[in-house]
């Protein structure tokens, strides 16, 4: 008996799965708040130079405030006051002269900024002046992070290497804990940051509760169920990306903000104790018996108890690793041609998938909307995108969808590059409806990805995607810095690496409806298999 089958026995998708998932589900909810958090700390407010000093000289007399705005620093095209440079000395003929003020001498902000506080009490900007010059280091500070996040997830790269993964070699439900506690206390940490330095080292830090919640499975949904766990565990990003314009709109102070998103952490860890620990790392580390108390624990809450006592706790090494066949490296995933040309595939989709949908979750200020509305519409949007995929998964397929949902986002990305700045109510709902199919991409490539691989290189392929996805979503914050160069750049860069995705995604196989690869040589005979299952159907199609 192979450990799956064991699952199928205990019901592999009864009340203690539905119960794992309802506690998944909390843990995911906080982490598009945290990823996307930057969105408002790091917001930069309307600003000029402050002119402060100026007016304690009194060099501007009884002037209104406006007055003193309009003889110091120089208009821009909506007449609102520069952002980086003042006059280099009072200009007071322009109180009573209309001319324009293009070609008098300018410097940069020489006493800092006055900022607008009508949005924000306080953000990152505000707190270090990360405007102007300095303003590339809020798109810097977010790549930092989820630079840190790709290295702080690591145990999805290292799962035949617990030397180096602590998540292999001490369990997941242990380092669960940690990640809870660790992403409080350096959460809690960066808010009494006195530098902006300090404030990015802490940031880096808060990083691997995003994959460690992805896996909280002791034992996992049986495969005809992962379609339905797929799209409730994304589920949870909609929510939480929704729920953390509401927050941000009640709590304009950057560092209460951070406590309010880092707050919900408290109830993980209590729902923490309900958490088991993998059956399978506890019998291939030897805890067989720990492992026959999770499983019954299952087996009762499923009613399927008198399966798991017929099975001594010494017999699950032998159903685990089945007779000790070979062990299987990430070097397994370049062996073969065809395992090669999968790796590369996915590995590009993943990365392209991330660098879009990233791409676009970080730019709600790039419309001139109200950025709460926009961060609400972006993760609203998610939640029919996500229902759309569950019926079309089945209905045409996942290589469709994949496509399909590509290539509408790729869509969007160039419709919006067209249309005028000025018009933000129309580039809003189009940027919209690109976030939507952005989101059914990358919640279709994740099912996608796990029955492309073979049963033995799962872990590793998707280890291997989750990296590469990782380092698309870093990627994503330095490409929107490229808008300083031209108006449109990023959005002409994330529309070509969407339909380039898309174009990547036709090349994969379909697996709907298809037995799912059990070992590398069922991909390199893929062409075998499939034959030889069209004419198993046409047989049954005769006989009929």
């Amino acid at each position: 008996m192979k450990f799956e089958d064991l699952i199928t026995e205990i019901n592999g998708f009864g009340r203690f799965q539905k119960m794992l998932l309802c506690i998944s589900f909390v843990g995911r909810f906080t982490i598009p708040c945290h990823l996307l958090l930057s969105n408002f700390i790091a917001a930069i407010p309307s600003h000029h130079c402050d002119i402060s000093s100026l007016d304690a000289e009194g060099i501007f007399g009884n002037l209104s405030r406006e007055q003193k705005l309009t003889v110091s620093i120089p208009a821009q095209d909506d007449g609102t006051p520069a952002s980086c440079h003042m006059f280099s000395y009072p200009q007071f003929h322009l109180l009573t002269n209309s001319s324009s003020s293009a070609e008098l001498p300018v410097v940069q902000c020489q006493n800092g900024w006055e900022y607008d506080n009508s949005t924000f009490i306080s953000t990152l900007a505000t707190q270090w002046d990360l405007v102007c010059d300095n303003k590339g280091l809020n798109k810097a500070m977010t790549s930092i992070f989820f630079v840190g996040v790709m290295f702080g997830a690591h145990e999805t790269l290292c799962m035949n290497k617990p030397i180096f993964c602590l998540a292999c070699r001490f369990g997941r439900k242990p380092m669960l804990l940690v990640s809870c506690i660790s992403g409080m206390v350096f959460a809690l940490a960066s808010i009494f940051s006195s530098s902006f330095i300090m404030f990015a080292v802490l940031r880096f830090f808060r990083t691997s509760l995003a994959s460690l919640w992805s896996q909280p499975y002791s034992v996992r949904p049986l495969s005809q169920h992962r379609r339905l766990v797929c799209i409730i565990d994304s589920m949870a990003w909609a929510v939480g990306s929704t729920s953390l314009s509401l927050i941000a709109f009640c709590i304009r102070d950057w560092r209460w903000l951070t406590v309010a998103v880092t707050s919900p952490l408290l109830l993980s860890t209590v729902l923490w104790w309900w958490v088991p620990e993998s059956a399978r790392w506890l019998i291939a580390n030897g805890k067989a018996e720990k492992a026959h108390y999770y499983l019954h624990k299952c087996a009762v809450m499923n009613c399927k108890e008198e399966v798991i006592s017929k099975i001594k706790p010494e017999a699950l090494s032998i159903i685990v690793t089945d007779g000790g066949k070979k062990h299987y490296s990430y070097l397994d995933l370049v062996r073969t041609p065809k395992m090669r040309r999968l790796a590369l595939l996915t590995g590009t989709i993943w990365f392209c998938v991330a660098t879009m949908t990233y791409g676009i979750s970080l730019n709600i200020t790039g419309f001139g909307l109200n950025m709460y509305l926009t961060q609400f519409v972006y993760g609203a949007i998610e939640i029919p995108s996500k229902l759309m995929v569950y019926y079309l998964l089945d209905k045409i397929g996942r290589r469709k969808t994949e496509a399909g949902a590509q290539l509408l986002a790729g869509v969007s990305l160039m419709i919006n590059i067209f249309i005028p700045k000025d018009q933000w109510v129309g580039r809003t709902v189009v940027a919209v409806l690109g976030k939507g199919f952005a989101g059914a991409a990358f919640c279709t490539i994740v099912l996608y990805s796990s029955e492309l691989y073979p049963t033995v290189l799962r872990q590793n392929g998707m280890g291997y995607n989750s990296f590469l996805g990782r380092l698309g979503v870093s990627v994503a914050p330095l490409v929107l810095l490229l808008d300083s160069f031209w108006g449109h750049l990023s959005q002409t860069i994330l529309c070509s690496v969407a339909l380039i995705a898309s174009l990547v995604a036709w090349q994969l196989p379909e697996t709907r409806d298809r037995c799912l690869p059990e070992t590398i040589e069922d991909v390199e005979d893929h062409d075998k298999r499939e034959d030889e299952e069209k004419m198993t159907m046409n047989g049954h199609t005769e006989e009929h």
